[in-house]
C-alpha cells in the first residue's frame, strides 16, 4: 500500500485578497446540551484560515453558540420535541449549502429523524463538498447503503468505533487487520476520504493514497478534539486544498496543536479549546517544518 509522505500548505496570501477568498464553510450540529460541538468545529475553521464562517444550529441553542465566538455568523434551524434539527431543516440546509464552499455536517447534531433527512439530502447534492463526522457518522450507519444517493464529495472522519459501525452498515465483509487497509477499503468503498482517527491517525483517498500521521499525544483524547479536527479540514478545504490534501495537513496541524499544548500544559489537563489556542504557533511550525509552498 502506498503511502503519501508530502504534506502540502495552503498557497501564500496574495495582497489583494478579501475574506471571501479564502472559503465559506458552513458548520451544521449542535442540539440541545450540545452547544459547545458546533463552537469548537466553527472557531477552529477561523483559526484555521477560513475567511467566512456560519454555524446552523437548532433555533433553541442559537443564542449559547453565537456568544460563544462573535467571528462567525450563525444560522437558526427548526427544531424536534428533543432539541435537534427538524425534518424540515433539510430545504433550508440545501439553500445554505449553496452559499458555501465546503460543509461541515455532524458535531452535536444528535441521530434524530430530521439528521437523518438533513444528512441524505446534503449527500445527494452534486458538486457540494461535504465533511461528515460524530453524529453524522452515527446517521449514516444506520441508513443502509447511502453510498447509492451520494454525489456530493465526501470526507468521513470516524474514530475506531464510529468506523466499525459505518462499516457493518455498508457490508458483511469483514475489516482488515491493519488501521491502514480498513481507512484504505472504506474510501474505495464510498469513493471518497476517510481519516481514521487514534494514534497515528491515518487519511485514505479512493485510489491508493494513504498517509499515517506522526504528531499528537494521549493528552488529545478529550471530549471535543474530534469537533476542532472537523473544523480544521472543513476551513482547509475552503481555501482550495484537495479532501486529502486538506485532511492530511489537518491532522498534521492538529496533533502538532496538541505536542505544543503538552509541552506547556501536560497532557493531563489539555482540552480542546487549547488545540485551538496552539493552532496559530502549530500552523507556523508545520511551515517551518514542511516549507511554504509558492504559488
Amino acid at each position: 500500500m502506498k503511502q503519501k509522505r508530502k504534506i502540502v500548505l495552503p498557497g501564500v496570501r496574495r495582497r489583494d485578497s478579501h475574506k471571501g477568498t479564502f472559503g465559506r464553510a458552513l458548520i451544521i450540529g449542535g442540539s440541545a446540551g450540545m452547544s459547545g460541538a458546533p463552537s469548537l468545529a466553527g472557531r477552529a475553521a477561523l483559526r484555521s484560515g477560513s475567511g467566512l464562517v456560519r454555524a446552523a444550529v437548532p433555533q433553541s441553542i442559537l443564542p449559547i453558540v453565537a456568544s460563544l465566538e462573535p467571528c462567525y455568523t450563525t444560522l437558526a434551524l427548526p427544531e424536534d420535541g428533543e432539541g435537534r434539527m427538524a425534518a424540515s431543516s433539510a430545504a433550508l440546509l440545501m439553500r445554505a449549502a449553496e452559499e458555501h464552499d465546503v460543509v461541515c455536517f455532524g458535531p452535536g447534531a444528535g441521530t434524530g429523524p430530521g439528521v437523518r433527512e438533513a444528512l441524505l439530502a446534503l449527500i445527494g447534492c452534486a458538486g457540494l463538498r461535504l465533511m461528515i463526522d460524530a453524529d453524522g457518522l452515527n446517521v449514516l450507519a444506520g441508513s443502509g447503503n447511502w453510498v447509492s444517493l451520494k454525489k456530493a464529495s465526501v470526507v468521513l472522519t470516524p474514530h475506531p468505533g464510529e468506523f466499525g459501525r459505518l462499516w457493518r452498515g455498508l457490508t458483511r465483509e469483514a475489516m482488515a487487520d491493519s488501521r491502514e487497509a480498513q481507512a484504505a477499503s472504506l474510501a474505495e468503498r464510498i469513493g471518497g476520504v476517510v481519516v481514521l482517527k487514534g494514534a497515528g491517525s491515518v487519511v485514505a483517498e479512493a485510489g491508493g493514497q494513504v498517509y499515517v500521521n506522526t504528531t499528537g499525544n494521549p493528552g488529545m483524547a478529550t471530549a471535543g478534539s474530534g469537533d476542532v479536527l472537523s473544523g480544521m479540514i472543513t476551513a482547509l478545504a475552503g481555501q482550495g486544498m484537495s479532501d486529502f490534501d486538506a485532511a492530511v495537513l489537518a491532522v498534521y496541524v492538529h496533533g502538532k496543536a496538541g505536542d505544543l499544548a503538552a509541552e506547556e500544559k501536560g497532557q493531563i489537563s489539555m482540552t480542546a479549546t487549547d488545540l485551538i489556542d496552539y493552532l496559530p504557533a502549530a500552523f507556523v511550525s508545520a511551515g517551518e517544518e514542511i516549507g511554504q509552498r509558492e504559488d
